[in-house]
């Protein structure tokens, strides 16, 4: 959404003054609301309550696997077929572990660091300098990986498209430090970003300086869609191999989001090579997977299509929600020139641009006024916006009524804040 328009020197005061009164009345409230993180509601969660009652007596997989015993440390083979589509991974090459994506994650650069990726002379620990660009506005848990392993992070701009692929190859073909990328390609967080077709076919045939340089391909929002429109992101995968870099992507998703978030089942997929060698690595880690919950997740979405009738309640729950805050915020920022924000097609946050220099402190007034926002500044590596105007918004965990008392303060705040800053300006 854009919105923009001058505001003349005579409107300003009365504007300013109007502000500060909604302001005064918003903190007398006294409210206590949290749009900080982009958490399942728990009518979302009741979705999946019938996997409490899962597998039941049952504890055989499709091979013969008991469920209940040690080994498969590739996970269940009629899950990874569910979710091999919408990963666009083959299932063979697909492996099922524990809940968390985010965990997935951190194994593969802990293996990278102590280990040696197919491709690599040798380990990254023993290189000089690691580093790994960053799009942003971006993930701030990416950031917090490289942060907890010394990765420099280099800031890469997002298009409507993706990446800015051409920033993306100028510093990746001069550059052996660089040594991976992170990317949400469909539904980015936080804008909604969805990758062309043609971002994804310049990704895969990057000319690299670094042999193991690796593409993060954070797929967390493959089946979360807020729209009909239903957003086909290429195959990275098989774009990769038609490349000639069939090494070169990790592909990882989660049910997090779509079953139970504390309690699903996470995916990790690429290349034989690159299975073979995770697999090695993580036999040192794992006996195997818990195959009990992955069976229950199998039972309950029985197959693609069961993810998606799935999914299509999760819309109906989330649709509303995303429709709210874009009312609202449309209603009071709409043509005042404070504020842009993103309208996505699915995923679970909107990004919210405001005036330079202006984003921390919109952040700081809403707490003050008992509303709970992701500190300005996570969406960019270091905590570091430079131009401290990106906010990003959650509105899945919050009731609807809720939701619409924070976004309504929340727009409060960024007309006292702009109006503020620009009443501030020299002439």
């Amino acid at each position: 959404m854009t919105a923009s328009t001058d505001i003349s020197t005579d409107s300003l005061p009365a504007r300013l003054e109007a502000a500060r009164r909604d302001y005064a009345t918003l903190v007398a409230q006294g409210l206590s609301l949290d749009l900080t993180r982009g958490k399942p509601s728990a009518r979302q969660l009741d979705l999946s309550a019938g996997l409490l009652a899962l597998p039941g007596d049952r504890h055989t997989a499709v091979d013969g696997t008991d469920c209940r015993n040690y080994g498969a440390p590739q996970g269940l083979p009629e899950l990874r077929e569910i979710f091999s589509g919408p990963l666009q991974v083959p299932a063979e090459q697909l492996t099922a572990a524990g809940n968390s994506s985010l965990e997935l994650m951190h194994d593969c650069l802990v293996h990278a660091l102590l280990g040696t990726l197919p491709g690599a002379t040798r380990r990254w620990a023993d290189e000089d300098r690691i580093a790994f660009l960053c799009p942003v506005p971006g993930y701030d848990r990416h950031f917090a990986l490289c942060e907890r392993f010394g990765i420099e992070m280099i800031p890469v701009p997002m298009t409507a498209e993706g990446p800015d692929m051409a920033e993306v190859e100028r510093l990746v073909r001069a550059d052996a430090g660089i040594k991976g990328i992170w990317c949400v390609p469909k539904y980015s967080n936080p804008d909604g970003t969805c990758y062309s077709d043609e971002v994804v076919r310049r990704l895969a045939a990057l000319p690299a300086a670094a042999p193991d340089f690796r593409i993060f391909w954070d797929n967390a929002y493959a089946v979360h869609h807020l729209t009909d429109d239903e957003v086909h992101v290429a195959d990275i995968l098989t774009a990769c191999a038609d490349s000639g870099h069939p090494d070169r992507v990790f592909v990882f998703g989660s049910t997090s989001k779509v079953t139970l978030a504390g309690a699903g089942v996470a995916f990790f997929g690429s290349s034989p090579a690159n299975l073979r060698w995770w697999l090695a690595c993580n036999a040192k880690r794992s006996i195997g997977p818990d195959k009990i919950n992955q069976l229950r997740h199998a039972l309950l979405l029985r197959n693609a299509d069961g993810v998606r009738e799935h999914m299509r309640k999760h819309r109906e729950l989330l649709r509303p929600k995303f429709d709210a805050a874009h009312r609202i915020l449309t209603e009071h920022l709409d043509g005042t020139g404070l504020a842009t924000w993103s309208v996505p097609k699915g995923g679970y946050f909107i990004t919210l641009d405001v005036l330079d220099g202006c984003a921390r402190e919109v952040v700081r007034r809403a707490a003050d006024a008992g509303i709970a926002l992701t500190p300005a500044g996570a969406t960019h590596p270091y905590g570091d916006d430079p131009r401290d105007r990106t906010i990003r918004i959650a509105p899945s965990y919050p009731d609807t009524t809720e939701l619409q008392q924070a976004i309504d303060g929340l727009a409060t705040c960024v007309r006292l804040v702009g109006y503020e800053h620009l009443a501030a300006a020299p002439d």
